[in-house]
């Protein structure tokens, strides 16, 4: 078990205003709508008319206290409905940061809604409630984490002050989930998890510590969140463009415009600076970059995910879908891949169909190699397939009609990543993670 390291002031200069994206994961009965509503409440941003409201709604029930789920209980009553339930975001700031939580749902038959809130987080924060300890659906949130990459976790052990604030109770569950995510691989490097004791209920180590948990000397969970890194800053990433589009104005009564063209996209990882040596892939040219635009201003330098034009010294053949990466940070375009697929449609997977993978901004048409194994999420157990059916993750190899400029997602998970598309239809039926 390892903690966030607390921002020196040079860090925390820098951190400043930064966003952090994290998700939450939980049954209902695990307070998470609670949490959310605690963390909102708290940091003082929820509006007057909103709090107004569930004042007036949380007398009608018959409560003293503010009922602080009632601000995501649109989603519960979607729970209590059964129908399909899709991501909730919520948005709040504190005076150094801002962040996006994705309020995912953590039931199996969503396990594909999980996924794609779980793809844009840098943190989960798993609850666990003090009377039940670590069960099932707590692995397969664990599990799933690990599976897309989040680097951080936060065990929050919640309804502490339903077993008294018992201290030996925390450390048991402390112990077991420890022992969980060995078994799992979740502790390796760049991963750490921490956890805290809390009543969402109560407020106890949300925001401010209270006075019912004096033997636990760790940081609270607002601490936490405020020091916990961003995406793309902790280590060195190679720099990966994928080509969006390829702008020429062709404004022949401006001489500046005439023989513009340039590269148009995101910065998906990684930094680039005017004159560095790039190779344009999968074709392999090279060039160097003779200027950066942001709109109409010229930079300098670009990093991660800055929208930009590139301009290169060269005329090298260049469009949509192709990749422009650091003459040293190269990577080999690959026409077979191997990845964890999520399935996201009704329709079940079939070996016999072609489909079209969409990885950044290039496609390929793809045919199913073979399907290795199966997760059972409720087990972990590996199990033989012969196709997939909703929510079911599986390893697969896809065999492709047009290279692909891929990293391996642990090691980059923008360029790490697609998305499986049915081409008859044109829906988005699975997302996958590449090893």
């Amino acid at each position: 078990m390892s903690n966030f390291v607390p921002l020196n002031d040079v860090q925390a200069a820098q951190h400043n205003d930064s966003l952090l994206r994290f998700m939450t994961c939980g049954s209902v009965d695990d307070g998470k709508s609670t949490l959310i509503g605690r963390l909102l409440f708290d940091t003082k941003t929820i509006l007057a008319d909103t709090l107004t409201q569930i004042e007036k709604t949380s007398r009608k029930r018959g409560m003293e206290a503010v009922d602080l789920s009632l601000l995501t209980d649109g989603l519960q009553a979607e729970r209590e409905q059964g129908i399909t339930i899709d991501v909730a975001y919520r948005y709040f700031s504190t005076g150094t940061r801002k962040y996006i939580i994705a309020d995912a749902p953590g039931h199996e038959q969503y396990t594909r809604n999980m996924v794609t809130a779980a793809s844009t987080a840098n943190l989960a924060i798993i609850l666990i409630d003090a009377r039940k300890g670590v069960l099932t659906q707590t692995r397969r949130h664990s599990f799933l984490a690990h599976l897309v990459g989040i680097p951080h976790i936060v065990v929050a052990v919640n309804k502490m002050d339903l077993v008294n604030y018992d201290q030996a109770a925390y450390d048991k569950i402390c112990a077991d989930y420890l022992a969980f995510a060995t078994e799992i691989g979740l502790q390796r490097a760049g991963h750490d998890i921490q956890f805290i004791p809390m009543s969402a209920l109560n407020g106890d180590m949300i925001v401010d510590r209270g006075d019912a948990m004096d033997w636990y000397q760790g940081p609270t969970m607002l601490d936490m969140l405020e020091v916990a890194p961003t995406a793309h800053s902790e280590r060195d990433e190679p720099f990966r463009f994928p080509v969006q589009f390829v702008c020429r104005p062709h404004a022949s009564d401006d001489p500046e415009l005439h023989d513009f063209r340039g590269f148009m996209g995101r910065v998906e990882s990684g930094d680039v600076s005017v004159g560095d040596a790039v190779t344009v892939l999968p074709a392999g040219h090279s060039s160097k970059v003779k200027a950066i635009l942001l709109g109409e201003q010229s930079l300098s330098t670009a990093s991660t995910e800055q929208s930009i034009t590139l301009l290169l010294e060269d005329e090298i053949d260049t469009s949509r879908g192709d990749m422009i990466v650091k003459s040293d940070q190269t990577l080999e375009p690959v026409k077979q891949i191997e990845a964890m697929v999520c399935w996201l449609s009704e329709t079940p997977l079939s070996a016999a169909r072609t489909y079209i993978i969409r990885h950044t901004t290039r496609e390929s048409k793809a045919k199913v190699g073979t399907i290795s194994y199966k997760v059972d999420v409720n087990t972990l157990e590996q199990l033989p397939a012969q196709g997939l059916a909703m929510n079911d993750i599986a390893r697969i190899s896809f065999r492709l009609a047009q290279p692909l400029m891929v990293d391996a997602y642990s090691v980059n998970r923008a360029t790490g990543a697609f998305i499986v598309i049915d081409e008859s239809t044109n829906n988005t039926v699975g997302a996958g993670m590449i090893i």
